[in-house]
């Protein structure tokens, strides 16, 4: 049976244990009782309390930003140039929408480890049973595996684009793999600097794919139109299969782990209501900057194939690619066919339409996008590991496995097949992390609900029942999504493997929405 005592007890021990809000210059491994499960070793806790103003704002700013880099990941960027192609302005909305929610969950996530001291991996750790928690914990893994694949396909693109084709794809995926170990050394540096490396990231991939908007000049009152009339007119199956895809591709399930556990890098007294309220207050507002950021480098992207391809047809770029210097007319057959798009495809047919320097310029945010994301998926997965088993490994043999697993069959498909396999997988993975969802929102949200757990700073009626009616939102699109994916690939065989998988799913997601339930009976004091 789930523990109602064990929680309540160890809250009590780390708030006994607790510093003082004033005390700084400590690694976080001393900062909190339980360091085993989601330290970050190597890094300088800052300690804000006593700031005024827009410093201490500034104090609070970092794990926003990195939080918000799993919103520009190449599957992102893929998502956001496919539906400018396939929908135009139509669906500008739906990325709208989709950004405000992943906020409001993000909210959730660092408040839960603001007020605790603990993340998420921690608190399902000491309330779930072994089998529940096994299952959460392979379900995370695997929305984190599928995410540094993403990384993996992006920068090997990028690289490949960068290099004229001299490097092959396969040969761009090799590289990745000693990318992420020189990322590692970072941590000797400092909280601050590896926070500012990641900004710079950002700020390349603002400048890059703003200079593609620049340059393509979308259409401002069809880009505000999207944005704030929620409409589809003329929208058929692509369309709507692209806006459940857009819904996947900017919530991810591992985000919300991450989050809950970067807020542990900023000090609080916790015995404090004053400065929890204050905490969640800064912390809320840097994630809004930060989402608000990453939202308007999506709109970019967006907005240019929106403007320039949308209801182009292979033909149409055919002709032009041939008339040009790029050497990859190829890639586009000469038919009436509408012109489908991906993260390579992009890429080649922008530096068709408006000069080498579009295409370059593309590929260095592509590989920025990548690179951003290496780092986030690290320490995810050693938050995760960490707090669901209790185990501690070495940020590098953590880095070697999961990229291991990430690289073999990105490295078979770069070898074997082509670049529309290898692109292809992107749509896969997004599928996969969307059905991940699940476990991270009903955990965060039962959690957050519960007032022993986070006593004055629990959720209000209003967040219990619209977490329980985005639930069963997510796993309605989910149950499309898979449908739509799995129809397209005219296989019987597949058809009914995804019935039974579909079943076990959906009867996981149900057991964990009652032993929720009955946590929340039981704990409630």
């Amino acid at each position: 049976m789930i523990d109602p005592v064990g929680f309540g007890s160890c809250l009590q021990q780390s708030k006994s244990r607790e510093r003082s809000c004033h005390t700084s210059g400590r690694d976080l491994g001393s900062l909190f009782p339980y360091q085993g499960a989601g330290a970050l070793p190597g890094l300088v806790t800052l300690s804000p309390c006593s700031l005024p103003g827009f410093r201490k704002l500034w104090a609070f700013t970092g794990p926003g930003f990195l939080m918000s880099i799993a919103y520009l990941d190449p599957g992102n960027i893929e998502s956001d140039l496919q539906s400018g192609a396939v929908a135009g302005f139509k669906l500008l909305w739906v990325l709208m929408l989709a950004t405000i929610i992943g906020l409001l969950l993000q909210r959730l996530a660092a408040r839960l480890g603001v007020v605790t001291g603990l993340h998420l991996a921690e608190v399902c750790h000491r309330q779930y049973q072994k089998f529940p928690r096994i299952i959460l914990w392979l379900m995370v893994e695997l929305a984190i595996i599928g995410s540094d694949m993403q990384e993996v396909i992006g920068s090997a693109i990028a690289i490949n684009l960068l290099s004229v084709g001299k490097i092959p794809l396969w040969g761009g995926v090799l590289i990745t793999i000693a990318d992420t170990f020189v990322f590692l050394f970072l941590d000797k540096y400092g909280l601050r600097k590896l926070e500012a490396f990641f900004g710079l990231l950002i700020t390349i991939m603002a400048l890059t794919f703003g200079y593609e908007y620049v340059t393509v000049k979308p259409d401002q009152k069809q880009l505000l139109q999207g944005l704030f009339i929620p409409n589809c007119k003329g929208c058929g199956t692509p369309q709507l299969e692209q806006a459940v895809g857009i819904v996947g591709a900017v919530i991810m399930p591992h985000n919300m782990y991450l989050h809950s556990a970067l807020v542990k890098s900023r000090q609080v007294n916790r015995a404090d209501k004053r400065e929890v309220r204050e905490a969640n207050k800064y912390f809320f507002i840097e994630s809004c900057i930060a989402l608000f950021v990453s939202f308007i480098i999506n709109i970019f992207v967006v907005t240019v194939f929106a403007q320039a391809f949308f209801n182009q047809t292979n033909a149409d770029v055919n002709k032009v690619c041939a008339n040009s210097s790029i050497p990859h007319s190829a890639l586009f057959p000469n038919n009436n066919e509408t012109l489908e798009v991906d993260i390579y495809k992009g890429g080649v047919v922008l530096g068709c339409y408006f000069g080498p320097a579009a295409l370059y310029i593309w590929a260095i945010g592509i590989l920025a996008a990548g690179q951003s994301s290496t780092m986030t998926g690290t320490y995810s997965g050693q938050f995760v590991m960490e707090g669901f088993l209790n185990l501690r490994w070495s940020r590098f043999a953590r880095v070697l496995l999961t990229r291991s697993i990430a690289v073999t069959p990105t490295l078979f498909v770069a070898i074997f097949q082509d670049v529309e396999h290898l692109t292809g997988m992107n749509d896969f993975l997004n599928v996969l992390m969307s059905l991940q969802l699940p476990f991270a929102l009903i955990p965060v949200l039962t959690f957050t609900s519960l007032p022993s757990v986070m006593h004055d700073f629990a959720n209000g009626l209003f967040w219990k029942v619209a977490g329980g009616l985005l639930i069963l939102l997510i796993c309605c699109i989910n149950m499309y999504f898979v449908v739509a994916y799995v129809m397209s690939l005219h296989n019987l065989g597949l058809y009914i493997g995804a019935a039974v998988l579909s079943v076990i799913y959906l009867s996981f997601v149900a057991y964990l929405v009652s032993q929720n339930s009955f946590l929340e009976r039981i704990i409630q004091p």
